[in-house]
């Protein structure tokens, strides 16, 4: 007899945890740091962004930071979308090209995006990066129960979101779940490799940083 679907995502996430969790993450490490530092125009001088605000960072005012040793990082991504897959290749790249530690756990059914959010934070990285819209409305029905997790979520924003959860938007973005869905400007050919990988980058520059539970939109 077949298990009723809640058990088989249970079991899924569960297996998703034994194989991404390594004992390395099982050992205590320093606490993440910015190497390098933001550029003069990512934030308005004397400038601290309030919760939920929006800021415009200049172009390239962010890829001066890059994380410290050691920053594990867990991809949490659902949705086989070109936006989603764009996103997700450059979040790969950006971990490679930084030698950041990263662990991806995928939601394949929309009855395992909790348990798969569950098992990212299970984890217990540095950093958890959200890549596909379907995730957003499980994200805030979870993130405010778990205010020490930071994380960050890229071509898409929470409409209220906690101090731990930074967003990277632009035109061709923004989409907000909680039935707002996505804007009218909408656009998936917005989501380009450069855009993408600008969108990563910004947002972890911003984390490092201690910006958080704020809006970042690219121009």
């Amino acid at each position: 007899m077949r298990p009723p679907p809640r058990v088989v995502a249970a079991l899924a996430a569960l297996a998703v945890l034994v194989s991404a969790c390594g004992d390395d993450w099982a050992e205590p490490h320093d606490k993440p740091t910015a190497v390098g530092a933001l550029g003069p125009d990512f934030l308005a001088p004397s400038t601290t962004p309030v919760p939920e605000a929006t800021i415009t960072p200049g172009p390239g005012s962010w890829d001066g930071v890059r994380p410290s040793e050691d920053y594990r990082v867990v991809l949490l991504t659902t949705g086989d979308d070109a936006p989603t897959q764009a996103l997700v290749t450059a979040v790969q790249e950006w971990a490679d090209e930084e030698d950041v530690d990263l662990r991806t756990v995928v939601a394949d059914h929309p009855y395992d995006l909790v348990p798969t959010i569950t098992s990212a934070l299970d984890m217990a990285p540095d950093l958890i990066v959200s890549a596909g819209n379907d995730l957003i409305d499980p994200l805030a029905m979870v993130t405010a129960s778990h205010l020490s997790q930071r994380f960050l979520v890229v071509g898409a924003e929470l409409a209220e979101p906690t101090h731990n959860v930074t967003a990277v938007d632009w035109s061709g973005a923004s989409f907000r779940g909680e039935g707002l869905g996505a804007s009218s400007t909408y656009d998936p050919a917005s989501f380009t490799p450069a855009r993408c990988a600008a969108a990563i980058r910004a947002g972890v520059a911003a984390v490092l940083n201690d910006l958080t539970g704020i809006v970042i939109w690219l121009s």
